[in-house]
Order: structure tokens, then C-alpha cells, then sequence
């Protein structure tokens, strides 16, 4: 299916690793332009040391997102560099798993920084510029945690709350001026988060983590984890104009696990 997606400008945040870097690497094979975004040039040169030779070579922009300035200058950065940012594939920060019994209230503030406000400033310095073009998409790759309270995951998944909330909302609000806003929820996926929530889980339970990870996936239909190379394509299909009708929509990705409606 041609997703006309060629030359199409994708700044993609997280992008050094997991989810994001599948992200990025899936939206360069399908002819995209893209911006590799992450806190860390360390994470940024690993990236750019393996991106793929079949794809056009990426730019890639240091900033902490967690900052406002910071994804200001990200945003006037990446048009400066490549021109009009088309679509956003929002993929930083991650907030960390705990034990009930280690929290405390600066893990509930970490939280929303790490995952819901690096997402809302890098949305706010996008947002404007597409609104000034009267086009754009942009990708929520958000959580499961936001919909099923698990106790090792609490400040994570109020953040995921709200981001969802977030999402739908500037979707209905930003929808007549012509911007798609959407996002994903993945399940467990093969990324180094699952490793960190299996962690927490073991020190709650005293079960080990190998034990943990095996009933995990014994509880999703499709018998599994998910990869961060699936969450990508559903990525590419949301940005893509196979889905000009799509907008306000959360994806759940995690092998049928949430029976919900």
C-alpha cells in the first residue's frame, strides 16, 4: 500500500532507541525526510551509527523535552535545517516503574515531566507551525498504563491519562484547521521499559523476572509481546494519507490483552 509519505518531513522524538528508533527507521525506508530527536547526543551518534544505507541520512537535533525553550528550539531547528515539519511521532520519555511502597510525591512530578509534558511542548512548538500551513498529523505513541492501573506503574500511567485526554481533545479542538491528532497505546513491547517494569514487579513480588515475563505473556491472546517494529507501521498508516479520516483515535496494540471497549 503506497502511504505517500515521500519527502514528506517526520520529526520523530526518542528516536535513539525502542519504539521511536523503529519509528524513524520505518518512516526514512518509506521515503520520508526525518529528524532524529533525543536528549542525549550520545543515544544520537549510537543511532546515526546504524541508521540504514539504503535511507536518506537523517538530521539529528539534542534537546530535553521536558523543557519548553528546549522543544521551541528543536521545532525552529528541524524547519531551519529541513523545511515544513509535517508530521510529529511523539516517542520521548518514559517515565519510571516503582514499587507502591517507593513512592513518593517527586516520582508522581518525574512522571508527567518524563512522559506528558515532553510530549505537550514538542505538540505546542509543532502545533503552531503546521496550524500556519493548515496541515499536519501527529503520533501519541502513548500506553496501556494510561487504561489499566497497575501498581508498579502509577505515576507512568496517570501521565498516559492524560495524555490521552490530551490527544482526543486538541484532535476535536485542531480538527477544522486541518491537523490529525492520534496516538497508540502498546501493550508490553520488546524494548528496555519492559526489562525496568519487570524489575519493580519482581521486588513487589519476590518472583523472579524471567517467572514474571513468562506469565505475562501467558495472559495476551496472541501469546506474545508486541516489537517495536509493529507499533511502527501502525505509526506510518496514522501519519500516512491512507488515513485522512482518522483523527481523535487511540490504538491499543497490546495482542488483545485489554478486553475493553
Amino acid at each position: 500500500m503506497e502511504l505517500q509519505l515521500n519527502d514528506r518531513i517526520v520529526v520523530v522524538t526518542g528516536a535513539s532507541k525502542g519504539i521511536g528508533w523503529a519509528c524513524a527507521e520505518a518512516f526514512a525506508q518509506a521515503g520520508a525526510k526525518v529528524v532524529l530527536v533525543s536528549r542525549s547526543q550520545a543515544n544520537l551518534d549510537t543511532a546515526l551509527a546504524r541508521w540504514p544505507k539504503s535511507a536518506p541520512a537523517p538530521v539529528a537535533i539534542v534537546a530535553d523535552l521536558t523543557r519548553a525553550e528546549e522543544a521551541e528550539r528543536m521545532a525552529a531547528k528541524a524547519e531551519e535545517s529541513v523545511g515544513p515539519i509535517a508530521i510529529l511521532v511523539n516517542s520521548a520519555g518514559a517515565a519510571r516503574r516503582y514499587a507502591p511502597a517507593d513512592l513518593d510525591a517527586a516520582a508522581w512530578h518525574d512522571a508527567m515531566d518524563a512522559k506528558f509534558f515532553s510530549y505537550i511542548h514538542a505538540i505546542d512548538a509543532v502545533l503552531k507551525r503546521m496550524l500556519g500551513r493548515g496541515r499536519g498529523a501527529i503520533v501519541n505513541i502513548i500506553g496501556m498504563g494510561g487504561k489499566v492501573a497497575s501498581p508498579v506503574h502509577l505515576p507512568g500511567g496517570a501521565a498516559n491519562s492524560a495524555l490521552m485526554l490530551a490527544t482526543v481533545g486538541l484532535a476535536a479542538a485542531f480538527g477544522p484547521k486541518g491537523i490529525r491528532i492520534n496516538a497508540i497505546n502498546p501493550g508490553a513491547t520488546l524494548t528496555g521499559r519492559v526489562q525496568e517494569g519487570l524489575k519493580a514487579e519482581s521486588k513487589m513480588t519476590g518472583l523472579s523476572e524471567a517467572e514474571l515475563l513468562e506469565r505475562n505473556q501467558a495472559r495476551i491472546p496472541l501469546g506474545r509481546l508486541g516489537t517495536p517494529e509493529e507499533v511502527a507501521q501502525v505509526a506510518l498508516f496514522l501519519a500516512s494519507e491512507r488515513a485522512t479520516y482518522v483523527t481523535g483515535a487511540i490504538v491499543p496494540m497490546d495482542g488483545g490483552s485489554g478486553s475493553v471497549i
